[in-house]
């Protein structure tokens, strides 16, 4: 067979099946579509369900497509074998009841001999066992009927519980018997590794009902799946995905930054190159789809993988900072052509690793630091289980990811307990949940008597009062009442924007709405308590006038419409990956969370106040129209990821800068915002930001605000306003100048005090033991006296305690001559500062640790006595 490149199988695959009618469309994002049962796309039929399954029309009834994958079930064993990897693209062509059997079956076979030329002695087909048609179809082909394997349900019968299912027919390669187990009955369907499975025509033609009996389908179909990189070992020879052309060149630049040969009889070394190879491969491809590193759901894969290579780099002994960021160039160079998203933020993905790596690099020291402090202790009480409470310290308090601590207890002959990990973890999830309010307890109310009356017609869009009819009256909790109306110009708290206030009155009463909550399309006015009294005169039937408080709903409304040009304008600083993760809009200041990797900095977010303010001051036109929710979409809308919405949406623009799905309410045009000033900018869970902002007449009380600060800083300082600045400075330099003069002054008062301080050792053993306390001094000036001690002695082990302010730092310091006999500063630390409430660790010659009793320093320097005595 001629050898063929993987980039060029990819375009074969394409142009073969173009040329037999079937649409090539893209590889979908690895991020699912409209998918609760999917963490992230794992095949290649996974995107194309909604077309299977009749909810939406597929471009065309012939499809081709290569879908990126990725699949995280065995990653344990990735490295391990030259098998498992975690990225994977699959080959793929189907009919959304078009062709069948004979169609698929026999292109399958033109392709592999005619475009691929595959020797036919060389290929094996297995079908189902009771699917005699295709096995007379793979007979009319011309394979041999002793080539042709029934096998049974397990092997080769697709379902997955009830509805479509049906057999499949799996097309194997022989390698040779060099691979085989010697067997005379070796054939497809044995366990040995001679008969490669390199593609499955899945025929999908019958519905398994309740009663287990199957049904067939009216329209039969076609899903076939191809790995990419199984294709490409079998063209090119080799015996494994990482000896594939393009993993290869990505294997091979780890092994060159290494300094290290792959294959040459190291199994660690191959372990670690291949991990690394593959997973920069599924890293660069996951933040290429928008996925960022967090610590749940797909966030969670994409951090393990990033954090377990960046771990396997180390073992490789790279120096290299960031290498992962660096060699993500690898990827995208041999990946760009196909996908040229990954070309577009090449910037952008490299940003977000090199920033986890980073963040990994401080936990990495610390909790390797501190495991190997534990399985020393597991050694000498000859235990090879880390108990789970321990394991899940590290987790909670540290960050070390179990699955690194896991790996490393495996790599030293160690094992986890893993059930008293996750019992811990149980645990601490309880006590957030026992911590929670319980908002059922608060507010129980029977929606029985009303939840049948018809959707509540909204008008506040176009009217600010209106007549209205009185359907219902009702407890909303014990102290309010709530009231029903057939019609309402009142907005309910929904998307982001909350609920208008107002008047609902009649003849003879009137009563203030406080808030708005929306049920099952039902509007639930809830009334002030002062009015239950009032509320209770209104009768079903009653006519009514609803008055919306106008000047607050255009306050809440100024707000909602500067969130839509913030968005736009934090995608145009930082880029398109931005999304809205959330909002939140009142009459007082605006909130909006946005997907981002890192903390803006004061010149981005300037750029987008600026940006906003522009547009402000353009008096862009804000159109408000309900639309096809396709046509919206070609128009650009932008959609809250997730949200779902109906066949006709309602779709806000303002002018030609931005157009989003949006049914809050809104003003005439920009102009009416009057201004915007951000006042805050902050994280607030992994991968996610917040901005604060402010509106229109908001800014004058802000400034107002600030201008007292700045007068009453000004009289403290005894300065005016205009020299405040320089005044502060030159008050900071002068404090740190007294600072420094009292260090000096201290330092020599330690100086002068060395000889008596090493002269108060106790000889314990082999060591010099020096306990002493410190008050007032900072952990800079113990170390140099630490330093200073070691340097006229030897055989000394220091333990000082530091007292500032009430908070207690320990260090330990241990000569090196002792550190040579085994005494560990880090072993040591962690005993002595448990015994003021504290914990640490840290080398075997320095450690530091803090703790949170100063009353118990002596009962620590008495253990110091005790450890050193062991």
């Amino acid at each position: 067979m001629e050898k063929i490149g993987l980039n060029e199988l990819r375009d074969m695959f394409r142009d073969f099946f173009v040329s037999k009618g079937h649409y090539a469309g893209g590889s979908a994002p690895l991020i699912p579509r409209n998918d609760k049962s999917l963490l992230i796309i794992n095949s290649g039929m996974a995107p194309l369900k909604p077309y299977f399954a009749g909810v939406e029309t597929p471009p065309s009834k012939r499809m081709t497509t290569c879908q990126k994958c990725i699949r995280t079930n065995d990653i344990e064993n990735v490295g391990k074998t030259a098998r498992h990897g975690t990225f994977f693209e699959m080959l793929g062509n189907f009919s959304f009841g078009d062709y069948f059997k004979n169609e698929s079956l026999h292109w399958g076979w033109e392709f592999i001999t005619e475009w691929l030329h595959m020797p036919t002695d060389k290929l094996w087909a297995t079908i189902y066992e009771d699917d005699d048609q295709a096995f007379e179809i793979w007979k009319s082909i011309g394979m041999p009927e002793e080539k042709i394997v029934r096998l049974g349900k397990d092997d080769n019968f697709w379902e997955i519980g009830l509805g479509p299912c049906g057999p499949c027919s799996e097309i194997y390669f022989d390698r040779g018997e060099e691979y085989g187990c010697g067997s005379p009955n070796c054939k497809p369907g044995c366990d040995c590794d001679r008969y490669m499975e390199f593609w499955n025509h899945v025929f999908t033609q019958f519905s398994r009902e309740e009663d287990g009996s199957y049904s067939n389908l009216a329209h039969p179909n076609i899903d076939t799946g191809m790995g990419l990189e199984r294709l490409a070992c079998l063209m090119q020879g080799v015996d494994s995905i990482y000896d594939v052309d393009t993993v290869r060149h990505i294997l091979d630049s780890i092994t060159e930054l290494a300094g290290v040969e792959y294959q040459a009889g190291n199994h660690k070394i191959d372990v670690s190159v291949r991990i690394i190879t593959d997973h920069l491969r599924s890293m660069v491809f996951m933040i290429g789809d928008g996925v960022l590193p967090s610590n749940e759901g797909r966030g969670y894969i994409l951090r393990r993988l990033i954090r377990r290579a960046a771990r396997h780099g180390r073992l490789l002994g790279i120096t290299e900072e960031n290498f992962l960021s660096s060699k993500a160039d690898k990827v995208i160079e041999i990946s760009g052509g196909a996908y040229p998203e990954l070309v577009e933020k090449q910037d952008y993905i490299k940003k977000i690793i090199r920033i986890e790596e980073e963040q990994f690099a401080k936990t990495l020291d610390k909790g390797i630091s501190i495991l190997e402090g534990y399985m020393a202790d597991m050694k000498e009480a000859s235990s090879t289980e880390l108990a789970g409470d321990l394991a899940f310290k590290l987790y909670d308090t540290y960050g070390f990811p179990v699955e690194v601590t896991a790996e490393i207890l495996e790599e030293n002959d160690m094992t986890l307990d893993m059930d008293g990990f996750n019992e811990n973890m149980q645990l601490q999830k309880d006590r957030a949940r026992a911590g929670r309010r319980s908002t059922e307890e608060e507010a129980w109310r029977d929606a029985s008597e009303y939840s049948n009356l018809p959707a509540t017609v909204f008008t506040g869009y176009e009217n600010e009062s209106g007549d209205a009819v009185v359907q219902y009256v009702g407890d909303y909790d014990k102290d309010r009442k709530f009231v029903i109306l057939d019609t309402t110009p009142f907005y309910a708290t929904s998307g982001g924007q909350v609920y208008d206030t107002g008047i609902i009155s009649t003849e003879n009463d009137s009563v203030k709405v406080v808030d708005v909550v929306k049920e099952n399309g039902i509007f639930l006015h809830i009334i002030d308590a002062d009015d239950a009294g009032a509320v209770m005169h209104f009768k079903v039937g009653d006519s009514v006038k609803a008055d919306i408080d106008v000047a607050r709903r255009h306050r809440v409304s100024r707000g909602h419409s500067a969130t839509h040009l913030v968005q736009q304008a934090l995608r145009d600083v930082l880029g398109d990956h931005v999304m809205q993760a959330g909002s939140y809009v009142d009459d007082k200041y605006l909130r909006f969370d946005f997907n981002h990797f890192q903390a803006m900095t004061a010149d981005e977010i300037k750029k987008v106040e600026d940006i906003v303010n522009e547009k402000i001051d353009m008096f862009l036109p804000i159109a408000m129209q309900e639309m096809p929710i396709e046509e919206a979409k070609k128009l650009g809308a932008m959609a809250l990821f997730g949200e779902k919405y109906g066949d006709i949406v309602r779709v806000v623009s303002m002018g030609d800068y931005s157009v989003e799905f949006c049914g809050g309410t809104h003003l005439a045009n920009t102009g009416l915002v009057g201004g915007i000033k951000i006042t805050s900018e902050y994280g607030v869970a992994s991968g996610v930001r917040r901005i604060e902002a402010i509106t229109g007449s908001a800014i004058v009380n802000y400034l107002a605000d600030k201008e007292n600060l700045i007068s009453e800083t000004a009289a403290a300082l005894k300065s005016n306003p205009s020299d405040i600045a320089r005044r502060a400075v030159q008050l900071v330099a002068d404090n740190k100048e007294l600072e420094n003069t009292i260090k000096s002054l201290k330092s020599d008062e330690i100086s002068g005090a060395l000889d008596d301080i090493i002269a108060g050792a106790k000889i314990i053993g082999d060591a010099k033991l020096i306990a002493k306390r410190f008050d007032d001094t900072d952990v800079d000036q113990l170390r140099n006296i630490s330093d200073a001690v070691k340097g006229k002695v030897d055989s000394v082990v220091m333990v000082f305690a530091a007292v500032n302010d009430g908070k207690v730092t320990f260090i330990t310091s241990v000569s090196d001559d002792l550190v040579g006999k085994g005494y560990h500063a880090g072993k040591i630390i962690k005993e002595v500062a448990a015994a003021a409430g504290g914990g640490g660790g840290g080398k075997a010659n320095m450690a530091q640790a803090g703790a949170k009793d100063a009353s118990k320093i002596e009962d620590a320097f008495a253990k110091a006595e005790e450890v050193l005595a062991r």
